[in-house]
């Protein structure tokens, strides 16, 4: 059952990249264990190794390396999310440390949970200097399903007589729109207040430079500031009463919000004549395209770049608006960015050119899925202020880079309302429940259901998003065992149709006014279940390529497969004496997901297929389609997933599920199921197909039965040629569903 993981509000400033996490365990640890926060710090490291950092009574500090062993390195480790240590380095390696040692001689067994179980002097007791601050490298793998539970945000909260740098939580910074605009979602345009003591206050704009425009801006999710009528607000400002903050403001443009900016000069408070050169600070942000300010909350549909126009950066495998792994075009081909020396820099000129504000968070080590194909970036150095990350300097050696370092980011976007128009009814846990949206119906706002016929997972995807409750896990047709409110069980929308990109349910295919439900709504209305995390199957392209081949096999030693449907429409007149030819391959299907890929269905409702004697969790597990080079279909082949087991996984990492005796199915994350090519329907049948130049699809849970963190990588495709004696395939590569129309422009990338 999905859980929510309490965020501190807490604000922070950090000169590197580091990690903030602890592990989800469904144990309490025990009474008295003190609460601590771990990192990595220090120049040149991998984002899993560093100096040891512990954050205690409201301070960082570090741990001497008297008496550190591996124990301890790996229960740190492991409580980082990583599955064990490597190595620990004493003598400040990753240089020295500030502020505190807070454990010195620290004794662990191997067995603790946390570093605050194990032995030492005590929090703050040592005779250490900095120069022996401990560092550790971690095994840069990942403990499967853990939950990272961030405890602040990019900055530490630093009081006013420490760094001089802004105290206010983001909560209490505001752009108080004139009355004109206050109808306008987003709202762009505005004074800009803070809270202090209770209360909000204008800050004076004397000294207000374009950089402090940036930075509020980007804070509250617009790419990009621009003028504004000053006549209108300095007529506005001299109507009303002003009550100005005690000081200015710094910024250099490159902070995450405004509590990263120094604080300016001091102002003198003089009642009227307080700011009398200036009046209140004004910010007009720019928003991007996908956020078009309108007076009724609906958002612009047009979220992707113009015709014709290729985008350069994109974001993959997130679960909410702005949340995503980074991948960059280069040569036609889709690859990742490697996460050294990545930063909220770099990370902020991404969610800016993609239309967002600045970034919320710079994530390393592959925190949002890993991706496929080349690594294109690696070492990214950006000073912030260029318009695309590919104007950054960067090293183009990615040696010693892998997937599990891919970087990714989480940016700010603009307050839309969203959340205030849908909403999950009667579910056990704010995560589950019937789908309500909000209309206008006779001039007024009334709640009502959504139709459930075609309801899938990419409605229920959007749901999800929507609410910001991370992936779908389930769409249901059926919500009767969730009592909604009475007076919204009538239909208010119907029809819906979704790709799985938009933003909000109202932006999906939907038949408007003309409402068409013969279900009706009540026990028959749309519901979704959402989680934090999902699963993310990629077919290995290689193994494809490496293993296809030719068989011609006689028709009466194919009955089973004929009988569920492997074959082409030919072979239902085929004599038992006459032969197929076959084009055979393996595949193996990897979970880079954060989640275990388990059937929809469950465990009782399989069906049993008698001649093959097993059962099918999923009817279609995978396509495979024979394509023309216009992309018409030639030939085809599926496969159902007679059995989704654990074939292999990565070291250190436990197979969870296996078929035998009608064991459960699945895949769990890191690991892989092969489906090797002497299985039945492991193929396509080629007996009608002419000798030609072709292209050789396989699009893995091809009716989205199962929800994912990223479909787009569940289609591979190949070039592919038969001479009416043996078959070539060459050129294979992972990347999004060809459709009928669109074989030229996949043609046009080799």
């Amino acid at each position: 059952m999905p859980s929510r993981c309490p965020l501190l509000c807490r604000l922070a400033t950090l000169l590197c990249v580091w990690a903030l996490c602890q592990a989800h365990s469904d144990t309490e640890l025990p009474p008295g264990t003190p609460i601590i926060q771990l990192r990595l710090a220090g120049d040149k490291r991998k984002h899993y190794e560093g100096r040891v950092e512990v954050y205690y009574n409201g301070e960082w500090g570090t741990v001497c390396d008297d008496d550190f062993s591996i124990h301890a390195a790996n229960i740190l480790c492991r409580e980082l999310g990583y599955v064990e240590a490597v190595s620990w380095s004493p003598s400040s390696k990753y240089g020295k440390g500030e502020g505190r040692i807070w454990l010195d001689n620290v004794h662990c067994s191997g067995q603790e949970r946390t570093l605050a179980q194990c032995k030492s002097n005590g929090f703050g007791v040592s005779d250490c200097k900095h120069s022996e601050d401990v560092g550790v490298v971690c095994n840069q793998r990942r403990i499967p399903g853990f939950k990272f539970i961030s405890s602040f945000t990019n900055s530490v909260e630093v009081s006013l007589k420490h760094k001089h740098t802004l105290n206010v939580q983001v909560e209490e910074v505001r752009i108080r729109a004139i009355s004109s605009q206050r109808k306008r979602v987003p709202i762009t345009e505005g004074y800009l207040e803070v809270k202090d003591r209770g209360k909000w206050r204008q800050i004076c704009n004397e000294e207000w430079t374009e950089m402090n425009n940036r930075v509020i801006c980007g804070m509250y999710g617009f790419p990009g500031e621009k003028g504004y009528n000053t006549k209108v607000y300095k007529l506005l400002a001299k109507r009303r009463k002003k009550n100005y903050w005690d000081f200015g403001v710094n910024c250099t443009g490159n902070e995450a919000s405004l509590h990263g900016c120094k604080l300016g000069r001091k102002v003198e408070l003089k009642g009227n004549t307080t700011c009398e050169k200036g009046m209140p600070v004004v910010v007009s942000c720019v928003p991007g395209r996908a956020f078009a300010p309108s007076h009724t909350g609906d958002v612009n549909c047009q979220t992707s770049p113009e015709q014709g126009e290729q985008p350069l950066v994109r974001l993959r495998g997130g679960a909410n608006i702005g949340d995503g792994r980074v991948e960059v075009l280069k040569n036609g081909e889709w690859g990742t960015v490697c996460d050294d020396n990545w930063n909220l820099k770099a990370a902020s000129v991404v969610c800016r050119e993609l239309g967002f504000g600045s970034a919320k968070e710079a994530l390393a080590g592959g925190r949002l899925g890993q991706g496929m194909g080349p690594v294109h970036m690696n070492e990214v150095e950006c000073s912030g202020f260029e318009k695309s990350l590919t104007e950054c300097y960067f090293n183009r050696d990615a040696l010693g880079c892998s997937h599990e370092e891919d970087a990714a980011v989480r940016c700010n976007v603009p307050a839309m309302g969203f959340q205030n128009k849908l909403r999950l009814s009667g579910g056990r846990n704010p995560f589950e429940g019937r789908v309500e949206v909000l209309v206008e119906k006779n001039d007024s706002l009334v709640w009502g259901t959504v139709c459930s016929d075609s309801w899938g997972t990419m409605e229920a995807t959007v749901v999800c998003r929507q609410l910001g409750l991370g992936f779908a896990s389930n769409a249901f047709q059926e919500t009767w065992y969730w009592p909604g409110d009475v007076r919204a069980d009538d239909v208010v929308m119907s029809g819906v149709r979704c790709s799985g990109t938009e933003m909000t349910l109202a932006q999906c295919l939907h038949h408007g006014k003309h409402l068409h439900c013969p279900r009706g709504g009540g026990r028959f209305a749309a519901g979704v279940s959402c989680s934090e995390s999902a699963p993310d199957l990629v077919l290995n392209a290689q193994v494809v390529e490496h293993t296809t081949y030719l068989e011609d096999r006689p028709m009466y030693i194919l009955q089973c497969a004929n009988e569920e449907h492997c074959l082409s429409s030919s072979a239902a007149t085929a004599t038992p004496s006459s032969y197929r030819r076959l084009m055979r391959f393996s595949s193996q299907i990897h979970n880079n997901g954060q989640s275990d890929f388990r059937p929809r269905a469950a465990h009782n409702s399989w069906v049993w297929h008698d001649c093959h004697r097993h059962y099918h969790s999923m009817e279609v597990f995978t396509h495979y389609d024979l394509l023309s080079l216009n992309g018409t279909k030639v030939a085809e082949g599926h496969k159902a997933s007679f059995c989704l087991e654990d074939t292999q996984c990565e070291e250190g990492i436990e197979k969870r599920y296996e078929c035998a005796n009608f064991g459960q199915q699945g895949i769990t994350v890191s690991c892989w199921d092969t489906y090797r090519h002497d299985i039945d329907c492991q193929w396509i049948d080629v007996t009608d197909v002419v000798p030609g130049d072709f292209i050789f699809q396989v699009v893995i849970n091809p009716n989205y039965e199962v929800a994912e963190s990223d479909y787009t990588n569940n289609i591979m495709k190949c070039r592919c040629r038969y001479d009416g004696h043996r078959i070539w395939t060459y050129n294979c590569h992972i990347g999004e569903r060809l459709d009928d129309n669109s074989g030229d422009y996949w043609l046009q990338q080799y």
